[in-house]
């Protein structure tokens, strides 16, 4: 078995988008940055629904998207109790896109590639380098058996959901009891689904402690899945398809065609995402919504912040943590108020039953929140969202009955 050595100033673990668009980002500033992805390819395998908020993509400056990427767009959702009982949300313009997530991660290794990044595929990181506390690289195993000794100024841990390294590197861990774990599948024959809506199913006897999703494509196929906080994913999804009210005439004649299995944490942000010569970012720093699961923007959003604090930390030879703490600091002013309000909404969510949940839909049916809600163009910063709706009278009356509702179940 041989052992190579490479020396970069900027290495980064995980090839997803979140790893890619820190290469592209460190790239564009002249650094010398490789990304170490231990697939042979990028985007593949894919463990994610790939719907995303539009407004967000164009504020990272990546929308419009290439032909062949989105694959549609929505400006409907349809919420459905466990007994059946639907909420419209109707906005006024598209907000959401579902993307294909193997060509949108390698568009955006592609343009990392083409701004001077180098990628190194079938690379698998395992190990930290730490020579005194301070991380200075990591050993990588090859397809072929040999083992790569790369020495890094700064490391960017982008793997996705993992706590293995963020151990080895001595911070904090993902909490176990902010996980649920998903099934994602692929499916043809669906039928009665409006194709500019996307269908979210609730119930404890569906997806304890999350959510059922459906998201249409034109052509007749769709996305299925679902998580769940406890149980087996695959069960409670056939449940669902053949058991709710309302999904199994929307899925009698559904085929899955392909599935996979990934976890989501909800747990809200790490306590601590960077120490001497290391930055995670992403789904490893928990940079997830806890309400709906998705990481892919504010994983962006918090690669921006990294970039910016690192290439200055670089450049000026000074990768200490004191000089790295800059990338918390800037993560809490971006992410704070939202994740604290959506941590409360999580909660309440998961305090409900089934039987509450039916109420609630019914209730906010008929307060016109959808109404007070049509306008709407953010759904990933969604303390903004309820902050800047709520002077509406609709919500006002809504945050009023949630706020009955929650000390009802929680007395």
């Amino acid at each position: 078995m041989t052992q190579k050595n490479q020396t970069v100033d900027a290495a980064i673990i995980g090839g997803g988008p979140v790893g890619s668009y820190t290469a592209l980002q460190l790239a564009k500033r002249g650094i010398q940055t490789t990304v170490f992805e231990e697939h042979a390819q990028i985007g593949v395998p894919n463990h994610c629904a790939g719907h995303i908020s539009i407004r967000s993509l164009k504020t990272m400056n990546l929308y419009p998207l290439p032909t062949g990427i989105v694959e549609n767009t929505f400006r409907v959702a349809n919420f459905y109790s466990p007994q059946g009982t639907k909420f419209t949300l109707h906005l006024n313009s598209p907000v959401t896109c579902a993307l294909n997530r193997t060509y949108f991660d390698q568009m955006i290794a592609d343009q990392a590639q083409k701004a001077g990044a180098e990628f190194a595929l079938n690379s698998q990181v395992q190990s930290l380098n730490l020579q005194n506390g301070v991380t200075r690289g990591f050993m990588v195993q090859q397809t072929d058996g040999s083992n790569v000794q790369v020495n890094s100024k700064v490391v960017f841990d982008c793997e996705g959901i993992s706590s293995r390294l963020l151990r080895q590197a001595g911070l904090t861990t993902l909490r176990p009891n902010g996980l649920v774990y998903a099934i994602e599948t692929e499916i043809e024959g669906i039928q009665n689904v409006e194709m500019q809506g996307v269908e979210v199913y609730f119930g404890s006897g569906y997806a304890p402690g999350f959510y059922g999703w459906l998201i249409p494509r034109p052509d007749g196929t769709a996305k299925l899945g679902l998580a769940t906080k406890q149980g087996n994913p695959r069960t409670y999804l056939n449940r669902l398809m053949t058991k709710h009210p309302v999904a199994k005439e929307q899925l009698t004649k559904a085929k899955i065609t392909n599935m996979s299995y990934h976890a989501i944490t909800l747990g809200g942000p790490i306590s601590r995402n960077y120490t001497d010569g290391f930055l995670a970012i992403g789904d490893c720093a928990s940079q997830v919504k806890p309400t709906t699961g998705g990481g892919v923007i504010f994983g962006l959003t918090a690669a921006k912040a990294a970039v910016e604090v690192a290439a200055d930390a670089i450049r000026s030879g000074d990768v200490s943590a004191h000089a790295l703490e800059a990338y918390q600091k800037r993560c809490k002013d971006l992410f704070n108020f939202d994740f604290q309000v959506m941590l409360r909404l999580r909660s309440f969510l998961n305090s409900l039953s089934d039987q509450k949940l039916d109420e609630m839909f019914r209730v906010v049916g008929k307060l016109g929140v959808d109404k007070a809600l049509r306008n709407a163009d953010e759904i990933d910063f969604q303390g903004k969202l309820l902050l800047s709706a709520a002077s509406k009278p609709q919500m006002l009356a809504a945050l009023g009955y949630f706020g009955l509702l929650y000390l009802t179940t929680n007395p």
